[in-house]
C-alpha cells in the first residue's frame, strides 16, 4: 500500500481527523460522527497513539456530550469566549449570518470535512484565549446549538454595537459582557461577519 493512493485517502482522512480529535478529548460520539468510524476503532487509535505515552496527557471522555446551553450564558467570561467561537465557525464556513443576526448551519450534517474546520475553529480559539473555559465538546456544543436550535441566539449590546451569545428564554439586558465587565464603559468585542 502507498499512502499517495487515492483509494487510501478518505480513510486516510477519516483516522488523522479521529487522531486530530482525540487530541482535544473529544468523545467517542462526536468522533464517530465526523469521521463515521465505528467506536471499536476510535477506542483502539486511542489506545495505540494515546495511552500510557511518556508526556503525552490526553484523556478519554465517558459518557455523553455536554447539552446545557445555560452553560454558555452562566458568566460574564463564558458568554465573552462563546461569540470568538461562533465568529471562528462562521469564518470556517460552518455558519453564516443572515442580517437579522440569525444563524444558518452551512453543512447538511458533520462530515470529515466539517470535523477539519471545527478543529481548525477551536485550535484557534484555544490560541487567542490560552486559559480558555471552553472544552472541545462544549465548542461542539456550541456549533450544534446555533445552527439547530432556537436556544441561542446572537444579540447586540446597546452600548458598544457588539455581538455576543444569548439564552433565548433568559432575560436580556442588552449588554455585552465586555461592557459588563468594564463597568458601564463602552468597549469592542468580537464582532461576528455577517453574510
Amino acid at each position: 500500500m502507498r499512502l499517495t493512493d487515492d483509494r487510501y485517502a478518505k480513510e486516510r482522512s477519516q483516522f488523522e481527523l479521529a487522531l486530530r480529535m482525540i487530541g482535544h478529548e473529544a468523545r467517542t460520539r462526536t468522533i464517530r460522527e465526523c469521521t463515521g468510524l465505528g467506536d471499536d476503532r476510535i477506542r483502539k487509535l486511542y489506545g495505540t497513539y494515546f495511552r500510557d505515552r511518556p508526556g503525552l496527557r490526553v484523556r478519554r471522555r465517558r459518557g455523553k456530550s455536554p447539552q446545557q446551553v445555560a452553560h454558555f450564558v452562566k458568566n460574564p467570561r463564558n458568554q465573552l469566549e462563546a461569540p470568538t467561537l461562533v465568529a471562528l465557525f462562521c469564518a470556517s464556513l460552518l455558519l453564516r449570518v443572515d442580517p437579522g443576526r440569525r444563524l444558518h448551519p452551512c453543512w447538511p450534517r458533520p462530515d470529515v470535512e466539517y470535523g477539519h474546520r471545527l478543529c481548525r475553529a477551536y485550535e484557534t480559539y484555544r490560541l487567542l484565549h490560552p486559559a480558555a473555559t471552553l472544552s472541545f465538546e462544549w465548542a461542539w456544543n456550541l456549533l450544534q446549538n446555533v445552527s439547530k436550535t432556537d436556544e441561542l441566539y446572537l444579540a447586540a449590546c446597546g452600548r458598544c454595537g457588539s455581538s455576543y451569545v444569548q439564552d433565548s428564554y433568559a432575560l436580556d439586558t442588552a449588554t455585552c459582557p465586555s461592557c459588563e465587565l468594564g463597568g458601564g464603559r463602552s468597549c469592542k468585542s468580537v464582532a461576528v461577519p455577517r453574510a
